[in-house]
């Protein structure tokens, strides 16, 4: 049985075929990548989520300029992060709904080789939050890392208090693993987080009834 090529493992290539930009659809919403364009309406989410999102995520350096109000820094970011999708590192992606910036999700520390795995993280503006929009975007991604990127494992790791997140699982079904002590840094604490799993046989026995629900 020969193996897969080493582009079917190691895709650093984000755009088409024909070299258009990388859009992922559902049905209600739009992933891509972000752009220096898109300063101002990332800041103004970013700045009336303050509170909404500081409890979820690492403190900030405070020696580094904040991109949410540093037009430099934020293009900085988008430049970062395109090199991250080139070598195949991680895969950052704006959530759009009618064409407004919502929120972000990722493709985290991809590792190849035996691995062949990702951690998805994501946010949402608190004001689009509660209609599933989100359960869409991790399937949207979930269905590239699978088919075009050729992973074979998706990670969801959450803090067991965050109901929000958790029922993102709920609503898509993702198995849970169980639970890994202090796993990260949280607004300066070391967080217990749930571990949900998501394999490319499972995405392959579920992949019409999930299509059907929430993509195209």
């Amino acid at each position: 049985m020969s193996s897969p090529s080493s582009h079917q493992l190691h895709p650093a290539n984000v755009v088409t075929s024909a070299g258009a930009p990388l859009r992922l659809y559902g049905k209600r919403i739009v992933v891509r990548p972000l752009t220096a364009s898109d300063f101002e309406a990332w800041s103004e989410v970013r700045h009336r989520n303050g509170k909404w999102l500081s409890k979820w995520e690492p403190i900030k350096s405070a020696h580094l300029p904040d991109p949410s109000t540093n037009r430099d820094a934020f293009n900085n970011r988008c430049v970062a992060r395109d090199r991250e999708r080139q070598s195949g590192g991680s895969y950052a992606f704006g959530i759009f709904i009618d064409g407004s910036f919502a929120g972000e999700v990722n493709i985290n520390n991809v590792v190849r080789s035996a691995m062949q795995c990702g951690t998805i993280g994501y946010w949402i503006d608190e004001a689009r939050a509660g209609n599933a929009f989100m359960s869409e975007a991790v399937l949207v991604v979930s269905k590239y890392a699978f088919e075009d990127l050729g992973l074979h494992r998706m990670e969801i790791c959450i803090i067991p208090r965050n109901d929000n997140s958790r029922r993102v699982m709920e609503k898509l079904g993702i198995r849970e693993e169980g639970l890994a002590e202090r796993f990260l840094e949280i607004n300066g604490v070391w967080e217990d987080h749930v571990r949900y799993g998501f394999t490319i046989e499972e995405w392959q026995q579920r992949r019409d009834q999930l299509s059907a629900e929430w993509l195209q």
